[in-house]
């Protein structure tokens, strides 16, 4: 497969961000869940172009539904669609092909800024080009931590802020950028140390967790698990140190709180 010419792709989707006609069409899905026609353009155009080239491969994506196969596309159109609404500026593309319950191949990018992060099992990742090292391994008063609050789920407020605060008086500093792809591929790009968020799509994780893996980063869903890719999951990452001390205090929330 020439995964350079589906890079291609991705970036000529998220062209659509700056399509001002489809940025205006807003709807909700539910409390605090935008839609905008830009999902939907992204969503509809790589679904005919990757159907169009590999015709048996599936394809899975959070404007799709259907039937979930073996092998398949899984995409988040944009991830980060309220980011999107308010003009911030940090939303991304997120692309996954799975084979045989396997993630082999990753893409996310964020058409604002241009950073297109891609991993290929076994081949390591790259961010605009260039290969990424290791992710370093901090020491805990050292690391930033982004986390999710779940604003379309606000009944696990209580368990996000908690671990937050634990967090801020244990780590460097928190962040939230509120885009759960970018996030994780920051962490196994070195610019954040970990990640956590009660509940995941797999679109919003798949492609990430290939490059956690390719440079050395940890996953898993809240109670020490391999995160699915068919389903909803608690979601806890991060370089090694940070990971530990991240599933140890989700564990400890949602015990007590949850």
């Amino acid at each position: 497969m020439d995964y350079q010419e589906v890079i291609e792709l991705v970036k000529e989707a998220g062209a659509f961000v700056y399509d001002e006609k489809l940025r205006a069409s807003v709807n909700l899905k539910g409390e605090a869940d935008f839609v905008t026609a830009v999902d939907l353009r992204i969503s509809q155009y790589l679904k005919a172009e990757l159907s169009a080239r590999f015709p048996e491969i599936g394809f899975m994506s959070e404007e799709e539904a259907g039937e979930i196969a073996e092998n398949r596309w899984i995409l988040d159109p944009i991830d980060g669609t309220t980011n999107l609404v308010y003009g911030y500026n940090m939303s991304s593309v997120s692309l996954a092909l799975c084979l045989g319950g396997q993630i082999v191949f990753g893409v996310i990018h964020n058409p604002f800024n241009g950073d297109t992060f891609v991993a290929e099992r076994g081949k390591g990742v790259t961010l605009n080009g260039d290969k990424l090292d290791k992710a370093p391994d901090r020491e805990l008063k050292n690391c930033l931590i982004e986390f999710g609050a779940g604003s379309t789920r606000k009944q696990y407020a209580d368990i996000a802020f908690s671990v937050a605060k634990e967090i801020f008086k244990n780590c460097l500093d928190i962040r939230r950028i509120c885009s759960s792809a970018l996030a994780v591929a920051y962490v196994a790009a070195g610019r954040l140390n970990g990640y956590f968020e009660k509940v995941l799509k797999p679109w919003d994780y798949a492609a990430a967790t290939l490059m956690l893996e390719e440079c050395g980063a940890v996953c898993s869903d809240w109670q020490g698990n391999p995160v699915p890719f068919d389903r909803s999951s608690s979601f806890v990452c991060g370089t090694p140190k940070a990971y530990e001390f991240l599933l140890e205090k989700v564990r400890e929330a949602d015990k007590l709180i949850g």
